[in-house]
């Protein structure tokens, strides 16, 4: 088998005021052409460094302190025997005629963040063809029919009209088939995928997965796969190379990475993988454990009144309804307005003490919901009862002091912990500031509630004056964690709080939620679309497409008998870190199970049938017309 790609002994510095950093040191791996090799590790081991070195795309920061990059430009697809067979990339310049020849060539990139990697100024099609430009000089007629020809390769669903629209007009799905049809349009030897997967829905990503093992069977072409996620790379890698601290700590073919794993490093992260099926007596072992203390102002669950509980649930809402307009063309006057709904008869409680998993898919209704119950947004009907140690409230009425009292009591904990976090503010600020907006004790008080916060999350106290900036991104999720718990809320609704973490990170995360919530007896309603993860920390699950919610049952329950097909798809589209469970990709790309138009009887939607939930035991409920009870029993 001819490598296409050869890393020897690479080492790579970057230099910082006082000295340097060794971002990666003494890498060797190979990629064999038209095979896909995952590279893993945690963020910061130097698996980006890698590809940017690759790439020539390294910062002027960074230096090649030693090692060969060995590009075998024979197999690449282009016509390069006439300038000589294999090239040592390391030893090019980076804006040099040579190296830009290769770069979106014979060797492309996606990047993890299509909307920070396209223009938000040029249209879809301009960027993909710019390539094209560049590279094979065909004339515009010629550069937009192939640039047509590879957005229907990817996917898109009306290709013509796809090359005149912007960025921010399209999903995260569409933007990510964007990105990929920009990196192969050159038909490239070698493609770098650098977590190209991580922030997208699992259905999505399972899609994705699916369009660039095809593309790269019909092209030809070899992959170098970065992730952390060991589940896709149970599912699409031949070999691995693992990475800790720039170094890598075990390498090999798939099966025997998985098979017989070696190293410490490698072991641990496999532990640290959320997995259906988990006891609850089974924990996440993260390679680096968080270490929670509570102090004397959080160490003791705040006293529930007795009796307090036959005012109902802590939350109970009732066929809540959400709408928006939207314009579509025209920005003075013209075009026409079109009506959406993002949360469609909503109904469901959340007990005292429990935690409710709410899955789906991105633009399902799952954060428009948690912002209706925080007063966020206003719901066009519905009512929302909050239980508030005996008082029943009604949320949509409140107002003055009781809407204060209530925003105390339900907090949030936001998806993204950089965009969360203000970048002018030190850690301390972030945390103390809801105890200063409901002036909350004096200013001692405060301090001291920050030191305890700052222990509670496993953070050490003698960063209280660092910025968000300074910290990784899982330290940042714990001190938005902090800032939710200062005003000792009953219940907390977290909005994806892992979903772009590593799998060391999450566990850590996931496992600190766990026991905040037993020591302060929190309330907790997670948002997620990994039901892997749902199913670690929630008690009871609801399922949401499409506005509505189709399923709702207790984790148990739901696993053993998930009756709904978009619950099904959902469940089969997490990809397991085993050889024995891989994805059926050709059922998660035919079963079309996010489109309630395709629900089969007793499922289907439609203007003559509108189904309910239906109780059909065991606490399990599913959008249904009543033959389901037959067909369950």
């Amino acid at each position: 088998m001819t490598d296409l790609l050869k890393v020897n002994n690479l080492a790579v510095d970057f230099a910082l005021e006082g000295g340097s950093i060794q971002a990666v040191r003494g890498v060797s791996f190979r990629v064999p052409a038209g095979k896909t090799v995952a590279l893993v590790g945690e963020s910061g081991s130097g698996k980006s460094v890698c590809a940017q070195a690759i790439m020539g795309l390294l910062p002027r920061s960074a230096t090649i302190r030693s090692g060969e990059i060995l590009f075998d430009r024979r197999t690449s697809g282009g016509d390069w025997s006439e300038k000589g067979g294999i090239v040592d990339i390391a030893k090019l310049g980076r804006d040099g005629p040579e190296m830009r020849a290769i770069r979106g060539r014979a060797i492309s990139i996606i990047f993890q963040e299509p909307m920070t990697s396209l223009s938000p100024v040029h249209t879809i099609g301009d960027q993909i063809g710019e390539a094209l430009q560049l590279h094979l000089k065909l004339s515009e007629k010629e550069g937009r029919e192939k640039v047509i020809a590879m957005l229907r390769a990817v996917g898109f669903p009306d290709p013509a009209r796809a090359v005149k629209t912007y960025p921010f007009e399209l999903s995260g799905g569409l933007r990510q088939r964007a990105m990929i049809a920009m990196a192969l349009i050159c038909n490239p030897s070698l493609l770098i995928a650098d977590e190209p997967t991580t922030a997208l829905d699992v259905t999505i990503q399972a899609q994705i997965l699916k369009l660039m093992a095809d593309l790269q069977k019909e092209l030809g072409m070899a992959m170098l796969m970065i992730t952390h996620d060991l589940g896709v790379v149970a599912n699409v890698a031949d070999e691995v190379v693992v990475m800790y601290h720039g170094e890598v700590m075990e390498a090999g073919p798939v099966e025997a990475i998985f098979r017989a794993p070696e190293h410490p490093y490698l072991r641990a992260l496999m532990q640290a993988v959320p997995r259906f099926g988990m006891t609850d007596a089974e924990r996440l072992v993260p390679i680096r454990e968080i270490k929670s203390e509570a102090g004397p102002l959080f160490q003791e669950k705040q006293p529930w009144p007795e009796g307090a509980d036959k005012a109902g649930p802590l939350l109970d809402v009732r066929n809540v309804q959400k709408g928006f307009t939207i314009k579509k063309g025209g920005f003075w006057g013209g075009g026409h307005q079109q009506k959406v709904t993002a949360v469609a008869d909503v109904s469901f409680e959340v007990k005292r003490g429990e935690c409710l998993g709410l899955v789906g898919e991105s633009g399902c209704g799952k954060t428009t919901l948690s912002k209706i119950i925080m007063r966020a947004l206003s719901p066009d009907s519905g009512e929302i009862y909050y239980n508030d140690r005996g008082r029943r409230l009604d949320v949509r009425g409140m107002s003055g002091a009781d809407l204060n009292e209530y925003r105390k009591r339900v907090q949030f904990v936001f998806q993204d912990p950089i965009g969360s976090l203000n970048p002018r503010m030190t850690v301390f600020d972030i945390i103390s500031e809801p105890l200063v907006i409901h002036r909350i004790g004096d200013a001692a008080m405060r301090a001291e509630a920050v030191k305890e916060l700052m222990a509670l999350v496993g953070l050490d106290i003698r960063h209280l004056r660092r910025y968000p900036h300074s910290f990784s991104g899982g330290q940042r999720q714990r001190i938005g964690i902090a800032r939710a718990l200062a005003l000792r809320p009953d219940l907390i609704i977290c909005d994806e709080p892992v979903s772009a973490l590593d799998v060391s990170i999450q566990a850590q995360i996931l496992n600190l939620l766990k026991d905040i919530k037993a020591k302060l007896g929190l309330t907790y309603i997670f948002i997620s679309h990994n039901l892997a993860v749902v199913d670690y920390v929630a008690d009871r699950i609801m399922v949401m497409c499409a506005g509505r919610v189709v399923e709702m049952a207790p984790t148990q329950e739901l696993f053993r008998n998930p009756l709904h097909p978009y619950t099904r798809a959902l469940l089969a589209a997490v990809p397991n870190p085993s050889l024995d469970d891989c994805l059926d990709f050709g059922r998660v790309m035919e079963e079309k199970a996010s489109q309630p138009a395709a629900w089969p009887a007793p499922f289907t939607i439609d203007a003559d049938n509108q189904p309910t939930l239906i109780d059909i035991g065991n606490e399990h409920w599913v959008r249904a017309d009543l033959s389901i009870r037959r067909e369950a029993a």
